[in-house]
């Protein structure tokens, strides 16, 4: 394997280590804090970063067809999503607020080990050109949005 592939994939086992490791030595009123600089809980923050993987495990298929396209294309494509980013920030807040009910510290370990191991399988299909290839991305999608 390439070493680009496996600092990957080591990178997913550290962060499913580390979320592992806090849902483990976190009290239920640690976890119920309201986290530092954000508006969310630390139970929803957390869940906020497992939300990361599985969005990127579901738009890979849009990365796909977008990454394909003339960069031009990409490039407007990102600009729309800029122009959405209130609509977003709104949606990114509350939906991880309310799925962090249902992907709580029991549940949010193995939401996010089933998660990677579907990227990581997903990642050893890819061919180094489908890798080498890229898509602009929306500059002001930024987690600052949620600061209080």
């Amino acid at each position: 394997m390439d070493p680009t592939r496996e600092a990957c994939l080591a990178g997913y086992r550290r962060a499913l280590q580390e979320l592992n490791s806090w849902l483990e030595n976190a009290s239920t009123p640690d976890l119920k804090r309201k986290s530092a600089g954000t508006r969310w809980t630390n139970e929803e923050l957390l869940f906020h970063m497992v939300f990361g993987y599985m969005i990127v495990r579901s738009l890979l298929p849009l990365v796909r067809v977008v990454g394909r396209l003339p960069r031009s294309w990409g490039k407007r494509f990102a600009a729309m999503l800029d122009a959405a980013t209130g609509p977003f920030d709104v949606v990114n807040f509350w939906g991880s607020r309310a799925a962090a009910m249902v992907y709580d510290r029991r549940r949010m370990g193995r939401k996010l080990e089933t998660t990677m191991t579907a990227l990581a399988l997903r990642l050893e299909r890819e061919s180094p050109d489908s890798l080498a290839r890229s898509m602009p991305f929306p500059t002001r999608w930024d987690p600052s949005s949620q600061l209080t």
